[in-house]
């Protein structure tokens, strides 16, 4: 069972990879784009963007998703070629008409979208519409054969392209809102055509027909789950902008932009637990595994965002203008909503694995009727209420819905026997350690920095003491330490080959 987890952590890093570094970048970078784009063009381009991705979730139309659930039905690899040349064929067909489209009446499109004519614009827009979907595809096939290394590259590939062409056309080229929309679907184009000659035994434009159906029959209920779920994700941006006050929603953007420590675990998770998630063939041993994927997820993510809650107000003092700081007041609501999102994707693959994906859409609908109607409680159009924190709360309330929908829609399709006391432990732990945090110590200087990162070691303290852990998750723990440590030791004393230390110190746990 922990051969699965270090599975799982493995290979969530090195999908981690590609998101760190272009996260990292972007908030470098930032302040360079800024200078040379106007707030308009900015927005314009954030605003396509948006709409790409939202796109490309409809041209998908599922097939991403069944295809990494069919992958797994059996280990034949004649099969698996075929459902992977039929999904990639099908995507890069939808996405290649969709955008010869969007170019052919690129003039309304944009007065439609953006309330001003820029043929131009959409047609970056329309190239990365079709870069971003095919990346997507690509990427998956990537991923159910636990390709870690080709991922690395690939990802670290984009974003270097990614800098490289938008500085070029946005800083030298003076391309303003195209350039940087150019820039980054660019680099997208330019890898998916590198993926698909390092794939090209599964690239073909060859369709197998019944796989197809098969794929669409499974994969369709997702779509618009998957779009409500993005629609909640976004519309409490586009409410504060348009009927609450757009500082604050500049403000609320410079919390999610932070919100990224989050963020970028939980992507990390939403690459790797599906193709793990599916590959265990016995569902006695996968409900053993969800179950223990549940605490542990909530054990990683939790402690960040406690750690989120206690420092948040260092993170926007170093990171953002004065004027931006009360951005830190919706940063621990969001770090909590990302994380909330992620246990949700435990019960996406339960459905999933039980082919019963019309059960998604339902609970995705509450989360984005639950959204909509907290953002009115909480931020009513006058002016008052709570602002950028209600929005963050907003956003937790949606996703707490969504968890409870899905819980409720999904218990009688596949059996798992989640850690119920364990998790209502952990909350508790974490919550006492960051609530008492805040109203306790300092909110300000250094002396307030050193007493909250201090505060932050009563979690593992309170953990240990309280023996949240198992003695063989100990042992394991233990274990992995050591072998860390055979690493270093091999790496320092020269050995060029350490794989002599990379046997499994799990196994006999």
């Amino acid at each position: 069972m922990l051969g699965y987890l270090k599975r799982l952590v493995t290979t969530g890093a090195a999908y981690q990879f590609g998101d760190i570094v272009a996260k990292g970048l972007a908030l470098l970078t930032l302040p360079l784009y800024t200078h040379h784009l106007s707030p308009e063009a900015y927005g314009a381009a954030e605003a396509l963007l948006t709409a790409v991705i939202l796109s490309s979730i409809l041209l998908r139309a599922g097939v991403g998703e069944a295809f990494i659930r069919f992958y797994f039905d059996d280990t034949d690899t004649a099969r698996r070629d075929r459902i992977a040349r039929t999904a990639t064929a099908a995507v890069a067909f939808t996405t290649t008409v969709a955008a010869l489209a969007v170019v052919a009446f690129a003039g309304p499109i944009s007065r439609l979208l953006l309330t001003f004519e820029d043929p131009l614009l959409i047609d970056c827009a329309a190239l990365g519409l079709w870069a971003f979907t095919n990346l997507e595809m690509a990427y998956a096939q990537l991923r159910v054969d636990e390709r870690a290394r080709t991922y690395v590259y690939a990802s670290g590939a984009n974003v270097a392209l990614t800098v490289i062409f938008t500085i070029t056309l946005v800083v030298f080229a003076h391309q303003g809102a195209r350039g940087l929309l150019l820039g980054n679907f660019g680099a997208s184009a330019t890898v998916v055509l590198g993926l698909w000659w390092v794939l090209r035994r599964r690239v073909s434009l060859r369709v197998n027909v019944s796989d197809l159906r098969a794929m669409l029959r499974f994969g369709l209920p997702t779509v618009a789950a998957d779009a409500s779920v993005y629609a909640l994700q976004v519309a409490d941006r586009f409410y504060l902008f348009r009927s609450y006050s757009k500082a604050a929603a500049g403000q609320y953007a410079v919390a999610i932009k932070l919100a990224t420590v989050v963020f970028v675990a939980v992507r990390g998770f939403q690459y790797a637990w599906p193709p793990l998630a599916y590959s265990i063939e016995s569902d006695r041993e996968a409900g053993r595994l969800y179950s223990l994927v549940t605490t542990y997820y909530a054990l990683a993510t939790g402690a960040v965002v406690c750690a989120v809650a206690l420092l948040g107000r260092w993170m926007v003092r170093l990171l953002a203008a004065s004027r931006f700081f009360d951005a830190h007041r919706a940063l621990p609501w969001l770090a909590l909503g990302w994380a909330l999102y992620g246990l949700y994707l435990v019960f996406v693959v339960i459905a999933g694995r039980a082919r019963m994906t019309s059960r998604i859409l339902p609970a995705a609908a509450t989360g984005l009727a639950v959204n909509i109607a907290l953002l009115v409680l909480l931020i009513p159009r006058s002016g008052a209420g709570l602002g950028i924190t209600g929005a963050g709360i907003a956003l937790c309330g949606a996703y707490a819905a969504m968890l409870v929908a899905m819980y409720l829609l999904t218990r009688r399709l596949f059996q798992v026997g989640f850690e119920w006391g364990r998790l209502a432990h952990l909350i508790a732990i974490l919550t006492a350690v960051a609530v008492s945090g805040e109203l306790l110590l300092a909110t300000h200087g250094l002396a307030g920095l050193l007493e909250r990162l201090a505060w932050l070691g009563l979690v593992p303290a309170a953990l240990l003491l309280t023996r949240f852990f198992a003695p063989r998750e100990l042992g394991a723990a233990r274990a992995l330490a050591a072998d860390g440590r055979r690493r270093v030791s091999a790496f320092r004393a020269g050995h060029g080959d350490v794989e002599a230390y990379a046997e499994d110190p799990l196994r006999d746990v």
